[in-house]
Formats: C-alpha cells, structure tokens, sequence
C-alpha cells in the first residue's frame, strides 16, 4: 500500500505545468457509520473475567484529483481516486487461571479489517480564493474486509519460565463494490491550499461471506479534507 500512495504523489508531482492548479492531493479524516453486526453476535457470547468490545468510526485516507475547466475556470468537472482505511472492529476475551505452580492465559478474538477505494466524478461551482465552492458527486467504491478469528494459550510456571504456546487463527475476506453520492464544500486560502468538508452516502455497502457479515458501512459519512492543488 506504501509503494501505491507513493506513485499516486510521483505523478501529481510529475504532472505537466500546463495542468497547474488542475491537479490536486488531499489528505482526510473522517467519521462514519459502521455496523459490526457478527462481532457485536461474538462478543455478547464471550463468557470471561476480561472482555472488550472496540467499534472503530473513524477513518483517514488519502486523494488525488484532476479538474477539467468548463468555462472562466469557475466551472469544473472532476476526478478523485482514494483510499480510505478504517480502524478495527475488534470482540476480544482473556483470562488467566492458575494451577498448582503453573499460570495459564488465554485469549480468543474476532476482528475485522477494512480498506476502501472510491472513485467519485463530481462537478464543482468554484467561486475562486477567500470564497467557498460547492462541489456534488457520484460514483463507486471498492472495499475489501477481513474477518479473522484467534485462539492464543500460554503457559509459565509461577517463576516466568514459558512451558508452551500455542495458537490458532481462520480468516474470511472479500471485495465488493457499491455506489455513492457526495455533497460538500470546500474555502480556498490560497491558490495551493484548500480545505474541504463533505457528506457521503454509501449504498449498499454491506460486505457478507459465507453467512458472516464481515463488515458493513452503509449510510451516512463525513469528512474533512485538507487539499493542495498543483
């Protein structure tokens, strides 16, 4: 993934001169709906001295973008490609049980992990520097989820001698793609720098594999996002 978001700031970076103030790269962090519905299942079953339950709704992701003039440059049609990374929905339970001279302590989780990458053509009113633009949009989204179960045991003995670990872990994973709507805005301090806020709205986001919903983050998002154009 770190060798994809470098070659997308390469070639913003490489762009042509001609397509000054055209091209942009933005970085966003958001917050969205997000329904983890087999792990909160998991986690209502976990019977334990400790558990925990983490719903993540944040999110941080990265943009590029290229803006085609209509007319005077107060018109423009666009292009974003993205990547979105969310945190982690995790259900976990550990205990510890000792016997005799030995300690014994195990742990069992269910955890989700989840990247999206949208690509949203947009039109945008944009009303210059020291002004705010509005901006609306459709497209598509690709999002890949992993859903992983453990089992970890270790035992030591009352000295902190290790005796054995074992372990035991399955994964689900898949991709979908689903459409989106956005709306937003965005003020321009300078020529280089903008910064944005938008509302997305994701349909039928909701990513299911062998009767397991590995994740599902239909509705409604928002975001802000600090823009640089070149």
């Amino acid at each position: 993934m770190k060798k994809n978001l470098t070659l997308v700031v390469a070639v913003l970076f490489l762009a042509p001169a001609v397509f000054a103030n055209n091209w942009g790269l933005g970085l966003k962090v958001g917050v969205g709906q997000n329904d983890p519905k087999d792990i909160k299942k998991f986690d209502s079953m976990l019977t334990a001295p400790k558990n925990s339950l983490d719903e993540e709704h944040f999110f941080s992701g990265l943009e590029a973008m290229y803006e085609i003039d209509l007319d005077n440059e107060s018109n423009k049609i666009g292009i974003r490609l993205g990547y979105e990374g969310f945190g982690e929905n995790k259900a976990e339970k550990s205990a510890k049980t000792i016997s005799g001279s030995l300690i014994t302590e195990e742990e069992v989780s269910l955890e989700e992990e989840t990247y999206a990458i949208p690509v949203t053509i947009y039109y945008k009113k944009d009303n210059g520097v020291n002004k705010l633009s509005y901006f609306a949009g459709i497209g598509a989204t690709f999002v890949r989820s992993k859903l992983t179960y453990s089992e970890e045991e270790e035992v030591e003995t009352i000295a902190g001698i290790d005796i054995s670990e074992t372990g035991y872990s399955e994964s689900l994973s898949k991709g979908k793609i689903f459409p989106h709507i956005v709306l937003g805005a965005e003020y321009r301090f300078t020529e280089l720098f903008a910064l944005g806020l938008e509302a997305k709205y994701n349909i039928g986001a909701k990513v299911k594999k062998d009767g397991w919903v590995l994740s599902d983050r239909s509705g409604i998002s928002g975001a802000l996002t600090a823009r640089f154009y070149f």
